[in-house]
Order: C-alpha cells, then sequence, then structure tokens
C-alpha cells in the first residue's frame, strides 16, 4: 500500500512556513502523498441549533491553492484532496485549477471528489444541495473531457460547453478521478455502483471489518456488472494516529491490505498534537510502521 500524509487542516495553522516544512517533512519520510479535506465555508451552531459537523470556528485551507503553492516546494509528493465537494462548484473551473496544480507539479495530482453533507455551503455557493448526486455524475464525464481535449462540446442537463476547452492543458490528459462516498446506509450500493461506474478510485470511510470488506465485496461485484475489471479501482482507507496505538493502527492497516486496499492515509488530527512540528514528529513512526507491514 502506498502511504499518504493527511494535512492537518483544524490544527496547522496559517504560517506559511510551517505548512512549507509538512509537505516537505513528509516527502522526505518517503510518503506517497498529501491528503487535504475539503471545506469552503464553517456554519455558525449558535444560528443553527443541533448543529453537527465542522464550524466557523475551524480553520480550513482550500486545497487546490494549498497544493498549487505546495508543488513548487516538493519534487515528488503526490497531491489529493479527499475530497473536493464537487457539486457545490463550477466544473470547469474545478478542470482550470485543477489542470493548473498538474501542471505546476510535474503531473502529481490525483483528484479526489464527492457530494459532501453541509447544505450550508451549497446555498451559499449557488447550487442545489438535493440534486448533487445527479450533478456529479454529469460532472465527472465532463471533467474527463475537459483534461483530455484541446476542444469540448457538451450538452448535459447542468453543462453546456460549445466548443471550448482548456489551456494549458494538464501534463497527463487523464487526471485520475477518485470517489469519496459512504457505504453503508439505504443508499450504499447506488453509491459503490457509482464509484465503480466512474472512479478511478475509493476513499472509504468505515473500518476493515465487517463493513469494509462488505463493502468492498459489493464494490467488486458493482466493477463487474459495469464491465470493469475491479483491480483498475484503488482504495485508500484511513489511520489517526494519537501517539500511542501503533499496534492497533497496524493491524488495522494489515486488515485494508487483505482487503486490497492500494493506498492508506495517515490522520493525526485530533491525536493531542499541539503544533505543526508535532504533527510532522508523528508520521515517522507509522511510516516506520507501515514499511514493515
Amino acid at each position: 500500500m502506498l502511504a499518504g500524509a493527511i494535512f492537518p487542516q483544524l490544527e496547522i495553522g496559517t504560517d506559511p512556513i510551517a505548512i512549507r516544512d509538512y509537505a516537505q517533512a513528509a516527502e522526505g519520510l518517503g510518503y506517497n502523498h498529501i491528503l487535504a479535506y475539503d471545506h469552503v465555508l464553517g456554519a455558525s451552531p449558535a444560528a443553527r441549533p443541533g448543529w453537527r459537523g465542522y464550524t466557523d470556528q475551524d480553520s480550513f485551507h482550500e486545497p487546490l491553492v494549498l497544493f498549487g503553492y505546495l508543488a513548487g516546494l516538493t519534487q515528488r509528493i503526490e497531491f489529493t484532496p479527499g475530497v473536493i465537494v464537487l457539486p457545490q462548484r463550477q466544473t470547469a473551473l474545478v478542470a482550470k485549477q485543477a489542470a493548473e496544480v498538474d501542471i505546476l507539479s510535474g503531473g502529481r495530482l490525483r483528484l479526489g471528489v464527492g457530494v459532501g453533507w453541509n447544505a450550508v455551503e451549497y446555498e451559499a455557493l449557488g447550487q442545489d444541495f438535493h440534486t448533487r448526486g445527479q450533478r456529479i455524475e454529469e460532472q465527472i464525464a465532463l471533467l474527463r473531457q475537459l483534461f483530455g481535449q484541446p476542444l469540448v462540446t457538451f450538452a448535459g442537463r447542468w453543462h453546456q460547453v460549445q466548443a471550448a476547452g482548456l489551456n494549458p492543458l494538464p501534463v497527463r490528459r487523464a487526471i485520475p478521478i477518485w470517489i469519496g462516498t459512504s457505504a453503508t446506509g439505504p443508499a450504499a450500493d447506488k453509491l459503490l455502483a457509482r464509484v465503480a461506474a466512474l472512479g478511478d478510485g475509493w476513499f472509504p470511510q468505515m473500518r476493515p471489518e465487517p463493513e469494509g470488506r462488505a463493502a468492498v465485496e459489493k464494490l467488486h461485484a458493482a466493477a463487474q456488472a459495469a464491465g470493469r475489471d475491479p483491480a483498475t479501482i484503488g482504495i485508500e482507507a484511513r489511520i489517526s494516529y494519537n501517539g500511542q496505538n501503533l499496534d492497533d493502527l497496524a493491524a488495522t492497516a494489515r486488515a485494508w491490505q487483505a482487503l486490497g486496499a492500494t493506498h492508506i492515509g495517515v490522520n493525526t488530527m485530533g491525536g493531542g498534537f499541539a503544533a505543526p512540528a508535532d504533527h510532522i514528529a508523528a508520521l515517522g513512526p507509522v511510516k516506520a510502521m507501515l514499511d514493515r507491514l
């Protein structure tokens, strides 16, 4: 499995030197990629009784701008948003930004996308929260055309493009598009079928046993039904480190490896690390453990 460092959005702060040091340290330790979560706006719980989730007090760097900055400060490490909430954004603009990151990094972008959960952001960004699932399917189709063709003509429900295209095009004419989605609940089969039909990979959000095993089996069955080889769909799991639970993380990582995971993200947020340097220091022991698997 390829190991990635999950950028500690909530705790790293705003010092650009600390952000640079984090990325360079992750690269120096041999991590394959840096993954960053996406939220555009934080909602105030004071105005929304019962609110659950991130708030206006939670700090989030914008992933594609962040990666454009880090592209010039690193040489090898891959960048992946995990995930851009695609249906609340303009598709052509996302394509332009993603292509630029791919160019500046020399082809080191893996584009993670998802539908999100925060209706407040959708409202503020002028998009319909209730059609986000259908919209993302059309968006992925358009993204692939914009990445791969100098001129695109596209007629969809939400998008109209007439003989227009990106310039410059990305280094790779097919930036990988991975999909983050839940795989539990009544919509699980539909969501996994979307990944199987459209995604180059999947970000599961669960433990490997028993939920992960059942979801991977459903994903593979959906891929076969869509005429795809399940082995061509990557899987990036996630583990969270608190400074003491390496043995538990090793067991979880082995379980995901046995299920065919191709990537694993190392999360240090919420682990009790007070400063950016502490997050950097925490990456080393986990990478050493993963190298021994």
